[in-house]
């Protein structure tokens, strides 16, 4: 059970710059401290006022008696034959999220959950069987950064270089945070990560990607595809019955006039559903819309439902049509597979504690 006193309190990190210099000068403070604090919060990621030891014992007593700092902390923690890590995080609530950090050859990437559970049922994915409890706020997406980054400085000896919003929830129906947290995590004053590192993966939700392009925001952007027509794609992401493949044609249009980038569709190859030629054709009319790239990604089996990888011939096949078409094409294997880490296979098995 979460302590009333402590739920009480407002989160710091909830506070606008100006909002916590005005709080500093109401107590008598002089307003840099308010700076100093964020720095404190944001770039060295201080989970205890304690912590922050250039500011006087009064002034962080004046801080605890007023605000708490929600931080994230790992649960449970699992590494995988191939070297993936899988994090429970809880959050100060007593909800549960998992993000996991993915070793590669030239790169670390870290993928993180915007919201605890999801409401759009895809049925392939395990986190579409959960409940959508509640959005992360700016701080908690952020805060799985700074855990997994650490872990890949811990286990590894090297930075992390790459972050993906492909975790638990849909990040485009938590726009404002996920929005916040990527400024956060660009910023001088944050992670100061290169916004070319970061990727947004959406079911697709086509007024929030013309959004996202209008404004501004740095960061990729990737469409979870799965399916080349309407019909397929409303069998397996029932998301698709109000964003059609028109519509999304139509805000990826936008998407690309406005901010001049490529898109990558994530297509996962089911057997018998979406595997043959045909499909490969018409996922390659798809690719004609805009300048893109093309993930081909492998099955990874969940209990509720009934899919299956496609073989590895048809697999092949499927690739090189769309490669010897022009189309940049990746092969995407799976990764962390046997602690269930691996793409559209998180779903939180830990026991949530949560405050009445």
């Amino acid at each position: 059970m979460i302590p009333l006193t402590v739920l009480s309190k407002r989160d710091i990190r909830k506070l606008t710059p100006d909002e916590l210099k005005a709080f500093m000068v109401e107590h008598g403070e002089k307003p840099f401290r308010a700076k100093q604090v964020l720095e404190w919060l944001w770039k060295n990621t201080a989970s205890s006022f304690e912590e922050m030891n250039n500011i006087s014992l009064a002034t962080r007593e004046l801080l605890a008696q007023h605000f708490v700092i929600n931080g994230v902390t790992v649960q449970n923690q699992q590494l995988s034959n191939d070297g993936t890590i899988k994090s429970a995080f809880r959050l100060h609530d007593g909800n549960v999220v998992e993000g996991v950090l993915i070793p590669h050859d030239t790169r670390m990437t870290a993928c993180i959950s915007s919201q605890v559970g999801c409401s759009l049922t895809c049925k392939f994915c395990a986190t579409g069987y959960m409940e959508r409890k509640r959005n992360l706020d700016a701080a908690e997406i952020y805060d799985q950064v700074v855990r997994i980054k650490e872990q890949c400085e811990s286990e590894y000896g090297t930075p992390l270089t790459n972050i993906v919003y492909m975790g638990m929830g849909e990040p485009l129906l938590n726009y404002a945070n996920v929005v916040k947290s990527i400024e956060r995590i660009t910023s001088p004053e944050g992670l100061n990560m290169a916004p070319r590192r970061i990727t947004v993966s959406t079911a697709g939700i086509a007024k929030m990607i013309k959004k996202l392009a209008d404004d501004g925001v740095k960061a990729n952007l990737a469409l979870s595809l799965h399916a080349p027509n309407d019909t397929k794609r409303n069998e397996i992401m029932p998301i698709n019955e109000a964003n059609s493949l028109a519509s999304l044609k139509d805000a990826l249009k936008h998407y690309h006039q406005v901010t001049g980038r490529k898109v990558t569709y994530e297509y996962i190859v089911f057997e018998s559903f979406n595997d043959t030629l045909q499909d490969a054709e018409e996922l390659f009319q798809i690719s004609k819309w805009i300048p893109c790239k093309v993930n081909l990604i492998e099955y990874n089996p969940i209990e509720n439902a009934d899919y299956k990888n496609t073989g590895e011939v048809k697999l092949m096949a499927f690739l090189k049509y769309l490669a010897d078409r022009g189309v940049q094409t990746n092969l995407r294997r799976s990764r962390g597979k046997d602690i269930d880490a691996a793409c559209g296979q998180l779903a939180v098995k830990e026991k949530a504690e949560v405050a009445e």
